[in-house]
């Protein structure tokens, strides 16, 4: 997910709403953003069917499908639905358990069994998608810690990048992700170099792009993947792979062949030749449920994360129905798999480059399946002749972005405990699978919350006491813990007493052992909820927690807060302009007191006693770069002026019930 900001919604505008009057009205604006977004989607649906071992057209039917479909049953406006890297391990993987081998040594027999066998698994998770969807059990997304979520979804760019990087050079490979990433320098060596230039080429492209972009404005509106298009397509066609030949370099003869383009129908209209149905006897296997549960969990997690983030990226900041977009995408990977197409999600990058293209309503998710149908349908010829290594440079890009090295950097400023649990999911998932490195990270996030105190009986169950403040504000109070194994029940409460009842809440926290990381962010974002519909909403208690470290959102165990402390004797007279300069430099814990000073000398040159009892004395309370800060402005530019005594120590402190000050 994005850190990127928003866009701002247009000023002086209504809010765009998907009906049929947004259609007409929105036309304009929604149609050119869809045929941006098809540009985009056209080659990463091609470069992820193929990556998940199924024909590179099943891609293009799931785009189709879900774009036109979703449209009409989901209230969702800015999301894309289609084909995503997130579920390409689960896809292949299903294939190769069912004895295919993502076409390998081409397309055979056993590639269309398995194929047929993964199609009627799909169909199955779908029916599960739906079910859940119409139970309202789209919450349960919000189960997931984020930091499990993150290190999934780390561990598949790592296994598509493994899994792509052979197909960017010309080389057919296979095998688990960590025995292929130790085959890398083989695969080097063994690359076919007219396939390995438009492999490395576009993966040049892929990655310089974005920094031309942010130099020249013009190049930021064109689309990376269409830029790769643009260059690969013709050095596919000076290498001549349209025609078996063969090729001497350095003493080594190379193969070039159609084996290296994509494959596509061969007239106009072909596509529905391709129409493949489910073969539904593979339910009857034990293996096949596992599958099944995959595709529903970790598709359904995904679909509902993205939709969330799009939702925060909305300029208009609508509110997505979870629970119906479920629906929409289960009944749109239904209709898929019955006909020959991969799972979908709500996309992020798409559904990003949706809004930044100006987008109004759902109706550009429709538009770009329209385009993608027309395009697949009209010139199916002309997608042929896009080399496979193109599109494995795609995606080579997508896996570097979900494993981007920086995300690393961002779980450690949360906190060293959520680096612990996202390198663990990282590692299990690569070791294992989807399914056993999201349950192991998350099991050692409970381990975790047991060795910081956390009574396991609160581990899936919330203690809470409501409490009615006033006519219009209700308070809940927390008792032992607040962590992501018993947020769904605190969530509910939150919203059925505030939300739904329209009061003002106060979340009291002081009862509690420990808040965790999820519980955090998740408040923060009840917060913007409250905000948007007028609504009041108060943390208390977090006053005697410490924070696993600086980060804002992270986790906090009860304890008594370790903070530096300056403190400052001076004349009374000095008051208002030092608590002005102390607010500048950040500080927000500031005292002001008048006190007295014994000694043989008095601190400050009072003169007689009753002056000494005149002296001020400031307290200044922050972290230790607040409190550099503030120390060298008073030795820079108070006490060459003013005599002062300052000093600065480290203090453990508790706030009482009337303090609300927050770390």
């Amino acid at each position: 997910m994005s850190n990127t900001p928003a866009p701002s919604a247009p000023v002086d505008s209504e809010i765009p709403r998907g009906n049929a009057a947004g259609f007409v009205k929105y036309m304009k604006h929604d149609l050119v953003s869809g045929l941006l977004v098809f540009l985009i989607a056209l080659p990463l649906c091609l470069g992820i069917s193929l990556a998940s071992g199924y024909p590179p057209i099943a891609g293009i039917f799931t785009a189709i499908v879900g774009a036109i479909l979703t449209t009409f049953i989901s209230n969702s406006e800015m999301t894309i639905k289609g084909p995503a890297a997130g579920l390409i391990v689960i896809a292949i993987g299903c294939i190769q358990d069912f004895g295919g081998n993502g076409m390998l040594n081409g397309w055979d027999a056993a590639d269309l069994a398995a194929y047929k066998a993964a199609l009627a698994i799909g169909v199955a998770a779908a029916v599960l998608q739906i079910g859940f969807g119409l139970v309202r059990a789209g919450i349960l997304g919000e189960f997931f810690p984020t930091s499990v979520v993150h290190g999934m979804l780390a561990a598949i760019g790592v296994i598509i990048v493994a899994k792509q990087i052979p197909v960017a050079l010309g080389v057919s490979a296979g095998g688990e992700p960590l025995e292929m990433l130790l085959e890398i320098p083989h695969y080097i060596a063994e690359a076919n170099p007219a396939i390995a230039a438009i492999g490395l080429v576009s993966i040049l492209v892929m990655f310089l792009w974005p920094f031309a972009g942010s130099r020249v404005s013009l190049l930021k509106r064109i689309p990376a993947p269409l830029v790769v298009l643009i260059i690969a397509i013709p050095m596919g066609m000076g290498f001549d792979l349209l025609h078996a030949h063969s090729y001497t370099l350095r003493g080594h003869e190379y193969q070039l062949s159609e084996q290296y383009l994509v494959k596509m129908p061969e007239r106009m209209f072909g596509m529905f030749n391709d129409v493949t149905f489910p073969n539904f006897a593979a339910l009857a296997e034990p293996k096949a449920w596992k599958w099944v549960t995959m595709f529903f969990i970790i598709g359904s997690l995904e679909s509902l994360l993205s939709a969330k983030a799009v939702d925060l990226l909305d300029p208009w900041k609508r509110k997505t129905n979870m629970n119906r977009d479920m629906v929409a995408v289960g009944i749109a990977n239904l209709a898929a798999s019955l006909i020959g197409g991969l799972p979908m999600i709500s996309e992020i990058v798409r559904s990003r480059a949706n809004i930044d293209n100006g987008a109004r309503t759902r109706f550009a998710d429709m538009w770009h399946g329209i385009f993608l149908l027309a395009c697949v349908a009209l010139i199916p010829t002309f997608l042929h002749l896009i080399p496979l290594a193109a599109l494995a440079a795609m995606l080579v890009y997508t896996g570097y972005r979900l494993a981007h090295p920086t995300e690393f950097v961002h779980i450690y400023r949360i906190g060293k405990e959520q680096l612990a649990i996202f390198v663990t999911t990282i590692i299990a998932v690569l070791a294992t699978d989807l399914l056993i490195g999201v349950a192991v990270g998350i099991l050692l996030k409970m381990v975790i919350h047991v060795a910081n105190g956390v009574p396991l009986r609160s581990l899936f169950k919330t203690y809470l006491e409501v409490q009615e403040v006033d006519e219009n504000t209700t308070m809940i109070i927390a008792r032992e813990s607040a962590v992501f194994s018993n947020w769904l029940p605190f969530r509910n409460q939150i919203e059925q007493v505030g939300l739904l009842q329209k009061r003002n809440m106060i979340i009291d926290l002081s009862g509690t052992k420990l808040v965790d990381h999820s519980v955090m962010e998740k408040l923060k974002e009840i917060e913007a909820d409250f905000e948007q519909e007028g609504l009041e909403f108060e943390l208390r208690g977090l006053e005697s927690f410490l924070p696993f470290s600086s980060y804002a959102h992270a986790a906090r165990k009860r304890g008594l807060p370790t903070l530096h402390r300056l403190t400052l004797l001076a004349d009374p007279e000095l008051e208002d302009w030092l608590l002005e300069q102390m607010s500048d430099l950040g500080a927000e814990r500031v005292f002001a007191f008048p006190c007295k000073t014994a000694g043989r000398s008095s601190t400050v040159d009072a003169g007689d006693k009753a002056s000494a009892s005149q002296t001020l004395c400031i307290e200044v309370l922050a972290d230790f770069a607040t409190i550099e800060k503030a120390s060298a402005f008073v030795h820079q530019e108070v006490i060459p002026e003013h005599p002062v005594l300052c000093y600065t120590d480290k203090v453990n402190y508790v706030a009482g019930p009337g303090l609300t000050t927050s770390l």
